[in-house]
């Protein structure tokens, strides 16, 4: 993982990972404190800022990503292109730019905001839960991937129809139509009507 200074903090000077935290957030989104990411997750869950990013091809394809087999959450699932989570005091907008490159070894262009959506999706095969407050970008992929394995186990583009015929018989995130809904508006703005989105 790219050392940037966001996850330079995260890192003791003996090398060892401390805990990760998440910005807990009331139904407003304003920020009432912070908790471990585990354990943020876990039953009933703690309502948490997180994002979600949809980058999309010239041709108007959406670029989803099958989340690593070794991930504790969700592992598996194909998901939209990146969600993560913002380290307390770091806003969306950077930590959506920072996870892509992480994950996904590119810088998006064009990323622009897409609106918040809330939502709680509990997640039955791990028992975790997803009490989000949840950020969503829309933007343009242009360069070549460069996935980071332990992340992504693969990625695919696909139109709107092959969205739709994967999503029907392929296991997806429990929150990913969610966040697809609530960033449709964006997306069609992005892509244009004839990309069907």
């Amino acid at each position: 993982m790219p050392i940037t200074p966001a996850t330079a903090t995260h890192s003791s000077s003996e090398g060892t990972e401390e805990a990760i935290l998440l910005e807990l957030v009331d139904e407003k989104g304003v920020t009432t404190g912070t908790a471990e990411k585990l354990a943020a997750h876990q039953p009933p869950g703690q309502l948490h800022r997180a994002f979600s990013v949809f980058l999309f091809d010239e041709r108007g394809r959406l670029l989803l990503q099958q989340r690593a087999l070794g991930k504790y959450h969700s592992p598996g699932v194909w998901s939209n292109t990146c969600c993560g989570h913002p380290y307390p005091g770091e806003a969306p907008f950077a930590a959506a730019s920072r996870r892509t490159y992480e994950e996904l070894g590119v810088s998006p262009s064009l990323l622009a905001e897409a609106g918040t959506v809330r939502y709680n999706h509990p997640d039955p095969a791990s028992g975790l839960v997803e009490q989000e407050y949840n950020h969503l970008f829309v933007g343009l992929v242009q360069a070549a991937l460069g996935p980071d394995p332990e992340e992504v186990a693969s990625t695919a583009f696909v139109t709107a129809a092959e969205l739709a015929e994967r999503h029907a018989q392929d296991p997806f995130s429990a929150w990913f139509m969610t966040v697809l809904d609530a960033a449709r508006p964006a997306i069609r703005e992005l892509t244009g009507p004839s990309a069907g989105w």
